[in-house]
Formats: C-alpha cells, sequence, structure tokens
C-alpha cells in the first residue's frame, strides 16, 4: 500500500445518491437550522451506541442501554455493560478527536477496549481473520504491514480530492480491509466513518448512521464480501451512500 491508491470507480449510482444526500443535507438546515436539538441527540447517540453493539452480537435491549447511560444498574453480562460505557466514553471524546491523526486513533480504540482486551489502544501483533461461522471470508494483511497501511491510508484521505461522502466509504471498507486492531475493528471502523463525515458535517455526529446498518446487517457485510473478491469498493460505497440517505431521510422527519 505504498503510494496508496485505493481500487475504486465512480458509477452512476454514486453521482445519484451524492446528489440526493446533498439535497436532504439542505433541507435539514432549513428544518432545523443546521442544528439537532439536545433530546434528540442524545437518543440518536443512545441508538448509535446500541446498534454498533448489537451488530458485535452484544444483546443488551435500547432500553437496558439508555438505563446504564442514565446511571441506573441493570441486570446484565458485566462485559456487555463494560461495552456500553465504553462506546458512550469514546463517541464522547469523538467530538474532540482529529479523524486524520493517528494517535487519536489509537486513543479511541483504547477507551473503546478498555478492560475488554489486553492489547487496547495498540496496533495487533499477530495475524486475524474474519469468518463467517466457520468459515474464513477475509485473511487481514500480516500484522507487521498494519501501522505502515494505517499511515499509506491516514495519508491518502488527507490528500484525496474525491467528495468527503465518497472518501469516507472508501476509508471504512480499507480499514475493515486492514483490520488493524486484535479485536473492535468493525465498531472502530463505523465510528471513525461518523467522525469523518461529522468533522464535513457536524449533524453527522448526532446521526445514528449505525440503526440502518444493523437493520441491514447481511448486506453490510455482503457488500464488503463483494468489494473484497472484486479489489473494488465501490459497490460498498454505494451501500454506505444508501444508508447515509436513509438516515438523513429519517432524520428530516424527526422534531
Amino acid at each position: 500500500m505504498d503510494n496508496y491508491v485505493p481500487h475504486f470507480c465512480i458509477t452512476d449510482k454514486i453521482i445519484l445518491l451524492v446528489g440526493e444526500i446533498s439535497e436532504q443535507l439542505g433541507r435539514i438546515s432549513i428544518l432545523h437550522n443546521g442544528k439537532i436539538n439536545p433530546r434528540l441527540r442524545r437518543e440518536n447517540r443512545i441508538k448509535t451506541i446500541h446498534s454498533s453493539l448489537a451488530i458485535e452480537h452484544n444483546s443488551l435491549s435500547l432500553e437496558q442501554v439508555t438505563e446504564i447511560l442514565d446511571g441506573k444498574r441493570i441486570l446484565g453480562n458485566p462485559n456487555e455493560i463494560k461495552e456500553v460505557k465504553n462506546a458512550y466514553d469514546a463517541y464522547e471524546l469523538m467530538l474532540k478527536l482529529n479523524p486524520e491523526n493517528i494517535k487519536d486513533l489509537l486513543k479511541a480504540h483504547k477507551l473503546m477496549m478498555k478492560e475488554l482486551v489486553n492489547t487496547n489502544g495498540k496496533f495487533r501483533s499477530s495475524g486475524v481473520g474474519v469468518f463467517d461461522g466457520n468459515i474464513l471470508i477475509h485473511m487481514a494483511p500480516p500484522a507487521n504491514l498494519v501501522p505502515n497501511h494505517i499511515k499509506n491510508l491516514f495519508s491518502w484521505y488527507k490528500k484525496s480530492e474525491l467528495h468527503v461522502l465518497i472518501k469516507s466509504a472508501i476509508f471504512h471498507y480499507e480499514f475493515e480491509f486492514i483490520h488493524p486492531f486484535e479485536d473492535g475493528n468493525w465498531r472502530m471502523g463505523r465510528m471513525w466513518h461518523t467522525l469523518l463525515l461529522g468533522k464535513w458535517k457536524e449533524l453527522f455526529f448526532w446521526l445514528p448512521i449505525e440503526e440502518l446498518i444493523k437493520l441491514r446487517q447481511k448486506e453490510y457485510y455482503y457488500n464488503l464480501g463483494i468489494a473484497n473478491k472484486k479489489s473494488d469498493s465501490s459497490v460498498f460505497v454505494e451501500f454506505m451512500l444508501e444508508i447515509i440517505k436513509q438516515s438523513l431521510e429519517k432524520l428530516a422527519s424527526q422534531n
């Protein structure tokens, strides 16, 4: 990945979706005066945390997640409760993070995986694969290549003149391809995608994109798999733009 250039082509569908999303953003800016009220921000943040962890097989309900974040005690798996608290802390920190800074990525992972893995805040030192049941669907690059791969990916993002909507989705795909951590890669990839978008338009910090990914979870992994097989992330970019468009449509209908 030296002089990294992603395998990607801009399709008619991508151009159409970027246009439709831009229209939605304009509409929401008028409806919400460019801001999302504090109640809706909190509700959407809780939905984001619940959905992102549910994708990772956390069994706590939305109500239980809400109670945890309200400071109430609940009966549940201690690790799952810890995941919720960690994710909340990581998403709160997100507003202060620089999405183009690798040290900030490690800082966020350290919080996200605190007391869940011993390697939190560090890149993996061993091989890792992505499995569907017992079937290996993706073998990530060797651990010794991870730091350089991530460095090149961050450098590409900073220099790329592609539209933020497009290059943030490419980043999401490439991050998951690299799978830089021992654990927590999926939740970090989704959070960093949100961070990249949020630095462009603040309302993305409060848009529960993960909620719709959870509802279309099989498609999410399917499109990642297709992108891997084709060595072309376009199909995944199309999927994520559809998700973003749906999330904005949902937000436009809320008060």
